[in-house]
């Protein structure tokens, strides 16, 4: 883990189920630290979605998680070493009807996290890192 000096968290984390809860543990005492309390809950989901996006398009391979702050408020951002872009569903309406709640089919229902986070984020985007891979961000405004 590094802390920059400016109190910025960067850390490096294997792509696994687990991360996302690491991931989600550590931004919960950044922002508490920096006291941006009022956008605790709409910040841990979104790290939660990029988190779980970088887990599932590298799996058991490293994966970068960044929690930095500046004078617009908190950039949540997260690294791995995929080719692709993310690619958001389709929007649309769903109720419950459109779900297949089976236990069998269950984790088939996901896939809308981008639009989670876009909704939560001032804003939200890829950049391709120069050394490879790429970096998806979010930008919460307190």
């Amino acid at each position: 883990m590094v802390m920059t000096a400016t109190g910025d968290l960067i850390i490096p984390l294997l792509g696994t189920p687990a991360t996302v809860g690491l991931a989600r543990t550590l931004a919960d005492a950044w922002m508490r630290k920096w006291g941006y309390l009022h956008i605790l809950d709409d910040a841990l989901l979104v790290v939660s979605e990029l988190v779980t996006n970088a887990a599932h398009e590298t799996p058991r391979e490293e994966i970068r998680f960044q929690l930095s702050r500046d004078a617009q408020g908190v950039v949540i951002a997260v690294w791995d070493s995929g080719l692709g872009a993310p690619q958001p569903r389709p929007f649309r309406q769903l109720t419950l009807d459109d779900l297949d709640l089976s236990e069998e089919a269950f984790d088939d229902n996901g896939g809308w996290g981008l639009h989670i986070v876009q909704a939560l984020s001032a804003r939200c985007g890829a950049t391709r890192d120069l050394n490879g891979g790429k970096w998806i961000w979010a930008r919460m405004v307190p």
